[in-house]
């Protein structure tokens, strides 16, 4: 199975929805655990990396795809 790519500032759609109602997190800080923070209500939360690699979807947003289209 291919490992999910994704990356520091990346908005990633899990598989379940935050208490909040979102269900859009930003990856605010990686390493052996990931840091995320819920879009809709600023709340972060610190979880293993393998749980988070398991719960997320799909990346939305990319970070770096943001930044190359702004330097044009």
């Amino acid at each position: 199975m291919e490992r999910k790519q994704f990356e520091l500032g990346d908005v990633v759609q899990m598989k379940k929805q935050h208490p909040c109602g979102s269900n859009e997190m930003e990856i605010i800080r990686m390493g052996m655990d990931i840091r995320i923070k819920c879009v809709g209500c600023k709340h972060s939360v610190l979880i293993p990396r393998a749980k988070f690699e398991k719960n997320m979807k799909k990346v939305l947003r990319s970070k770096g795809a943001t930044e190359d289209g702004s330097n044009a």
